[in-house]
């Protein structure tokens, strides 16, 4: 018995990017992505690796070297017409929010569960790691081209802001490929138990 289900879900991939090492969270966008177990060659966030930030202070001591789970970025260009409309903006191009993949298809995105996976056409396997909240880098990415707009990013992303997540399985992602969307088979948490 697997212990991930496929669901009927596919992304479709509309945009591919990488956010070139050092500077700004502004990405590059590509036709395709070559991407192995360290991520995307090149990336501000490659590595197997990385060091702790702020969004795990609970856990370790700023710069605690981790596993790397936030390899990638992912949003759904569902998501990303929602802010756009919350912030009077026609669109949020991608490249304001350091992404690097943006698919359409798959219904509230950003709450894919953790550990779910999306799967290309040449088995290249992602694992998603959890809900990608919103900060403030992007708005002042926005800012620099829209004036006035940065600042409404952060509340406009909330829940909308995509997820992050990590190559399981090395292969290549090109415009137009789909993804396979994978859930875990197990019912939802029940902290109360």
């Amino acid at each position: 018995m697997p212990v991930l289900r496929e669901t009927e879900f596919r992304g479709d991939i509309v945009w591919l990017g990488m956010v070139p090492s050092g500077g700004s969270i502004r990405a590059v966008a590509r036709d395709q992505l070559e991407l192995g177990f360290h991520g995307i060659r090149g990336e501000r966030h490659e590595g197997e690796n990385r060091p702790s930030c702020v969004r795990v202070k609970n856990l370790y001591q700023r710069d605690t070297e981790i596993r790397n789970v936030r390899q990638l970025t992912i949003l759904s260009v569902e998501d990303l017409a929602l802010i756009a409309a919350d912030m009077g903006l026609d669109r949020v191009d991608p490249v304001y929010l350091g992404a690097s993949i943006v698919v359409r298809g798959i219904p509230d995105f950003t709450f894919v569960p953790p550990s779910s996976r999306l799967q290309g056409p040449d088995g290249v396997t992602l694992t998603v790691d959890m809900e990608n909240r919103p900060c403030v880098l992007p708005g002042r990415e926005i800012e620099q081209d829209h004036s006035g707009y940065g600042p409404k990013f952060k509340t406009a992303a909330e829940n909308r802001r995509g997820i992050t997540a990590w190559v399981e399985r090395p292969g290549h992602l090109r415009l137009g490929d789909s993804l396979r969307l994978f859930v875990p088979d197990q019912r939802a948490w029940n902290g109360e138990a």
